[in-house]
């Protein structure tokens, strides 16, 4: 994995966005998104809120995508091999990038066609605990009349980035305002935030 974390920091610092195509090894990918869809077809997924107290959009004029939280108390052997990955993210970033990060938290997202997500930062105005943003696509065989690309304006420069399965985003929480545009199929990822306490 040293390869893969070196590919995505060195993005992230050359441009201020890590990008990595295959974070998520596609065995791992396919048992997370089987886990996503279990999930949604039992109507296990809770709408999404914004700001610090999750206030739900029950209009989705802001942001229209369900989530659930991955919790190692779930005891699901998938979920946990995806928290010794990022267990040994946060080493490497402690180790080569000085973070000091001590904590995380990740969800699945689901994006139900005619969805969206507007501008906005991940980064609360009263809470500084998120430092990095990080999102992992879900998505096989995903084509550009699909929508749903993440869309993060970084200085003058707006960078599209299409949800393709196994790819990882990096990117600080209080930096970049970023959106997710329409999508016009299901659109899956497992979105997440490493926090300094």
């Amino acid at each position: 994995m040293q390869d893969t974390f070196d590919i995505l920091i060195n993005s992230f610092i050359k441009d201020k966005i890590g990008i990595a195509d295959n974070f998520l090894s596609l065995p791992l990918a396919i048992h997370l998104k089987e886990n996503l869809n279990a999930l949604y077809a039992n109507q296990r997924l809770l709408a999404a809120g914004t700001g610090k107290d999750r206030l739900i959009d029950p209009e989705k004029i802001v942001r229209g995508d369900k989530i659930f939280w991955l919790d190692r108390s779930h005891n699901n052997p998938h979920e946990n091999t995806f928290f010794d990955l990022i267990d040994e993210f946060v080493l490497y970033l402690n180790r080569t990038c000085y973070t000091g990060i001590t904590n995380y938290e990740f969800h699945y997202t689901l994006y139900e066609s005619g969805t969206f997500y507007k501008k906005h930062f991940d980064q609360f105005k009263n809470n500084d605990g998120r430092q990095y943003s990080m999102i992992m696509y879900l998505n096989e065989d995903w084509l550009a009349i699909d929508g749903g690309e993440l869309s993060i304006q970084n200085g003058d420069k707006q960078q599209i980035i299409s949800p393709n399965n196994c790819k990882s985003v990096f990117f600080r929480s209080n930096e970049l305002e970023h959106e997710v545009l329409l999508t016009t199929k299901a659109r899956m990822s497992i979105t997440g935030w490493f926090k300094v306490n």
